[in-house]
């Protein structure tokens, strides 16, 4: 049997990592600036993550959600603490995509509504529900195409009023910061205003945080920024540093009932571990404090750069416009300099690096890029 190739991949695999590096096969060191899809949060290898996930292992991996499992309590009560969100509750699942269903549904059940608003050139997952208010055409097939769902633009807070003032709408669902569209940032305004028009005609207001949450930002969720407080947040990829697992916060006005919900191997007791070691990790090391920090920096000299269109992004998200093929830029990197980088279009490099990356490292990716550029 063979795979079924719907990946285009470089002829490079990663064996072993640490920290912000990884090595192939024959011991090349890749700076990795990307992690994963914004996946490593904590760095590869991290040594309290590898013994937390060891332990566990060794003593119960799994046991289904028909008994009680104190790791998922642990879990939602340090991520109400760390997140500011201490009074929501915690459903936790697989993976992003999941977590967006369930938010969805979640939206629907509560208001009795069918239609859901979604943001243009958003991305919110594969699964059907999920792939139904991304805005893509290329990844959504004639099943899952449906006329609940419509679109607005990003920060056209009045084409959203507009809609939203109809009331026939569960959910409006936006990203933190839009990231594979580009690393696009919804403005304070823009999700201040929403969160009102939400409000006012009773419209469940999902903040799609699974990319842009747990600390990438340098807000331990994007939207904090703007200083609002949505229904719903889901979160995923930086939780668990590549353990799949997901989650969604729900505000204290959702009613919870035996049977809505469900899932097999969410909130399982490795995935919890390995959650609750990133959570010590984030607050003990003080990375989101650090990924403002040294994303500041990244942002303030790539500003400085010649032969770039515009840099966007807050924190270790960022997106650098190049003026030419982002897609040829990411190979020389790759494999003249050792960096991975990532894309999102045509003309986009993508930095989603772990949370631990240093001033110093971030440094040596700027002299990668200021050479590579020249060679353009």
């Amino acid at each position: 049997m063979e795979l079924f190739n719907v990946y285009s991949l470089y002829p490079i695999e990663p064996v072993r990592g640490k920290g912000c590096f990884v090595y192939d096969e024959d011991g090349t060191e890749y700076l990795d600036l990307y992690g994963g899809h914004a996946v490593i949060s904590i760095g590869h290898a991290q040594p309290d993550y590898v013994r937390a996930v060891s332990e566990q292992v060794g003593k119960l991996g799994f046991y289904s959600n028909s008994v009680r499992n104190s790791l998922q309590v642990e879990l939602a009560e340090r991520l109400g603490r760390v997140s500011g969100y201490g009074d929501y509750r915690l459903f936790l699942c697989n993976s992003g995509a999941e977590a967006n269903e369930n938010a969805l549904k979640l939206a629907s059940f509560h208001t009795g509504r069918s239609k859901i608003l979604a943001i243009e050139k958003a991305f919110h997952g594969r699964t059907s529900g999920a792939v139904a208010v991304t805005d893509n055409p290329a990844i959504s097939s004639p099943f899952n195409r449906t006329p609940h769902v419509e679109f607005t633009p990003l920060n056209d807070l009045a084409a959203a009023r507009e809609k939203l003032a109809t009331r026939e709408y569960a959910a409006v669902i936006v990203e933190g910061i839009q990231g594979v569209a580009g690393i696009h940032c919804p403005t304070d305004e823009f999700l201040r205003g929403l969160r009102e028009a939400a409000t006012e005609s009773g419209t469940q207001l999902i903040l799609d945080e699974i990319q842009s949450g747990y600390g990438r930002t340098g807000h331990f969720f994007a939207h904090q920024q703007a200083g609002i407080r949505p229904d719903l947040i889901t979160t995923a990829k930086g939780m668990a540093n590549g353990f799949p697992i997901g989650g969604v916060l729900i505000a204290p006005h959702f009613e919870a009932r035996p049977g809505m919900l469900g899932t097999t191997f969410g909130g399982n007791h490795l995935a919890c571990a390995a959650a609750i070691a990133v959570l010590k990790v984030i607050e003990r090391d003080r990375l989101v404090d650090n990924a403002a920090a040294v994303g500041s920096y990244l942002l303030e000299e790539l500003k400085h750069f010649d032969g770039l269109k515009q840099v966007r992004g807050r924190g270790l998200m960022i997106g650098i416009e190049i003026d030419g093929s982002g897609s040829e830029l990411r190979k020389k990197l790759l494999f003249e300099k050792h960096v991975f980088t990532g894309g999102a279009g045509a003309s986009t490099v993508r930095l989603l690096p772990a949370l631990c990356l240093t001033r110093e490292l971030a440094g040596r990716f700027l002299e990668a890029f200021r050479a590579v550029l020249r060679e353009k």
